[in-house]
Parts: C-alpha cells; sequence; structure tokens
C-alpha cells in the first residue's frame, strides 16, 4: 500500500482522573502503561488491524515487554495525546513506540515502548505475512507512521 493510499489516523486523547493520581496529586506511574495499551488498541482498529477480529481468527499478541521513560509530571485533570507507532515490524514480532504530549501544550510528557508478537490458538508464534497477509499489509503500511496534530 502506497504511503499517500493511507488514511489519516487521529491521536488518542486521554483525560486524566482523580482515580489516577497518588499522593504526590500527579498521575501514577502504572497507568501510562495502561494508556499505551488504549492507545494501542485505538491505533490498530484505526489501521485495521482490529484486536477483536485477530482473536476472532485464532490470533493472539501477548506483550513480550513494556517500558516508560518519564519525563515531565502528568497531573489530574490535564489532557494528553498518546501517538504510538510502529517502530518494527516482522510479521512475528511487532514494537511500538509512543509519546504521551500534553494535548494543550504540546510538550513531551513520557516516551515508551511496547514489544508483541503473534500466536496461533495452540500459542506458537505465526507469521502474518504468511497466514494473514490483509492484517500483514496493514502493520507494513503504517510502519513508522507518525502522527500529525
Amino acid at each position: 500500500m502506497k504511503k499517500e493510499l493511507r488514511q489519516k489516523l487521529k491521536p488518542y486523547v486521554h483525560l486524566t482522573q482523580y482515580y489516577e493520581t497518588d499522593q504526590m496529586k500527579i498521575i501514577h506511574h502504572s497507568n501510562y502503561i495502561r494508556w499505551f495499551e488504549e492507545a494501542r488498541v485505538d491505533f490498530l482498529d484505526q489501521i485495521g488491524a482490529n484486536y477483536a477480529k485477530m482473536e476472532e481468527l485464532g490470533i493472539t499478541s501477548p506483550v513480550l515487554s513494556v517500558e516508560a521513560q518519564y519525563k515531565a509530571m502528568v497531573r489530574f485533570g490535564d489532557s494528553v495525546y498518546i501517538l504510538p507507532s510502529i517502530e518494527a515490524y516482522n510479521g512475528v514480532k511487532l514494537t511500538l513506540s509512543y509519546r504521551v504530549l500534553d494535548a494543550v501544550t504540546g510538550e513531551l510528557r513520557t516516551t515508551g515502548k511496547s514489544q508483541h508478537c503473534f500466536l496461533n490458538e495452540e500459542g506458537r508464534p505465526l507469521s502474518l505475512k504468511r497466514t494473514h497477509p490483509d492484517i500483514h499489509r496493514c502493520f507494513k503500511a503504517y510502519h513508522e507512521h507518525i502522527f500529525e496534530i
């Protein structure tokens, strides 16, 4: 799929909630991992690789690793953009990177990364390129996509 044929993707927006804060009145570090997952599910849906549809096809995608680097605090009531991008993809493994930006100022608040693999119903690795070329094309088309805000 040619780059110019890709649809424009919408950034994932999260309005922080009071329950996400800690005793210091900032967002607790564990919530960023949840936000990454929310943004990942939204991103994959937008590119045509919907999680629910993949699971119906017998494809699971467990997390192999996840990390976050905290650059600046996010507080209750802040809105943030969580911008995922496909950093690496080979048909069997997928690595996504994330940028969390303040929705008002554009300030970078957090960066992160998650790595996933694709498994069949028996829990064995599978190659989307071989078994599901339509889904494979979705990942290839948006490899290294950069969000425009």
